[in-house]
């Protein structure tokens, strides 16, 4: 239920660190130099091979929660892939993160980026708000006959 900014990132690795590895790529970006450090909502999936252990996906976690905030909610889960192989891939959405914490970089980017017209957000006409008796709404009636023709069939013919 953390709102604001999200991060979602990946990584991957192969061989006896696997799980070590695969947290610590998918937990800061080299390109991005964007870390999950302080997030207060982390979602996170541990793909692996039919040698996946409940060892790997543990120390996954841990690692996870070591860089996020003292009282992250931390909800992850574990897949058994077999196309996998002996690669470990872990994914990673975090959020709830305090703004100070953004880079300023990207705070100053997404104020310059212009919307494209069709990106807007339309305003709502006005809205009448009924009663909420059940008398306020009215029942749909359909041909019952007309449920033998298929939908886009009937659309045709209007």
């Amino acid at each position: 239920s953390e709102g604001g900014a999200a991060l979602m990132a990946v990584g991957n690795a192969k061989g006896d660190e696997r799980a070590r590895e695969a947290a610590e790529k998918a937990i800061s970006s080299e390109l991005l130099d964007i870390t999950i450090d302080g997030a207060r909502g982390i979602l996170f999936n541990v793909t692996g091979g039919p040698d996946l252990t409940l060892f790997e996906v543990n120390q996954a976690a841990a690692i996870i929660k070591e860089t996020a905030h003292p009282d992250v909610n931390l909800i992850f889960g574990a897949v058994i892939d077999p196309s996998m192989g002996d690669e470990l891939r872990i994914t990673v959405i975090a959020t709830g993160f305090e703004r100070a914490g953004i880079p300023r970089r990207l705070l100053e980017k997404s104020a310059n980026t212009r919307v494209n017209e069709s990106e807007k957000i339309m305003e709502p006409s006005e809205v009448t708000a009924g009663t909420g008796k059940p008398s306020d709404f009215q029942p749909r009636t359909f041909n019952t006959e007309d449920l033998d023709i298929p939908t886009f069939l009937r659309n045709r013919s209007r």
